[in-house]
């Protein structure tokens, strides 16, 4: 199943695309120490975002706007508003992908559907078993980026679907994620307005097909 498909593309979840925080580290703290702290501290956040995916060429590129809520452990919400609707719920034991065009509802176990994916890293998967992670220096970034705190985690699973994220922090509050697949398509998502340590009611990651909808199951 896919789950931030060409709104998001990785297969779910990815993402548990994330969040961010006002995380008490020094303002000279590496990448790894900070995301880290991110994973460990922060069991709630929620912004919004925008994505541009762009084809292994760099020659075709679509955009798309939403917005993000997770609480750990794997619970998360991503929601696509443009140029499409689509509805992406990780509720704890199942991932949900509503594709609200076709009207079609594609729901796996999370525990086939998420393994070392972005979604597990940012919303409580095993970092440092299913990642190898390294700062990114700063002599590699350019423009807005080298600002930054960058980390790039690569899946040690080397048969998955990414070939590595990139979690970009700005004063210890997530900025930006970047994902690479397998094919090398690229998947950016520049957050804003994101909170954390957030009250999130438990219906945030609850799902309900919607009448009349399609429903398929996945293993």
């Amino acid at each position: 199943m896919t789950t931030m498909s060409n709104r998001f593309t990785w297969k779910p979840g990815a993402l548990a695309l994330a969040l961010s925080a006002s995380l008490a580290n020094s303002a000279h703290a590496d990448g790894v120490s900070t995301l880290r702290a991110f994973v460990k501290d922060v069991n709630t956040g929620r912004g919004n975002f925008t994505q541009l995916v762009t084809s292994p060429d760099g020659k075709k590129s679509r955009k798309s706007n939403g917005s993000l809520e997770f609480q750990r452990p794997n619970r998360f919400r991503f929601n696509y508003t443009t140029p499409t609707e689509q509805l992406i719920v990780g509720d704890g034991q199942k991932v949900w992908l509503w594709d609200t065009d076709l009207n079609q509802v594609t729901v796996r176990p999370m525990s086939n559907a998420l393994g070392a994916t972005p979604a597990a890293l940012l919303s409580g998967g095993s970092l440092e078993k299913d990642f190898t992670l390294k700062d990114v220096p700063k002599q590699a970034l350019s423009g807005p980026d080298a600002s930054m705190e960058w980390v790039e985690a690569v899946p040690r699973d080397k048969d998955g679907q990414f070939r590595s994220v990139r979690v970009g922090f700005k004063a210890g509050v997530l900025a930006a994620l970047v994902i690479e697949d397998g094919f090398g398509q690229r998947s950016r998502l520049d957050f804003a307005q994101f909170e954390s340590r957030v009250t999130l009611p438990a219906t945030r990651f609850q799902f309900k097909p919607p009448a009349g909808a399609d429903v398929l199951d996945q293993p």
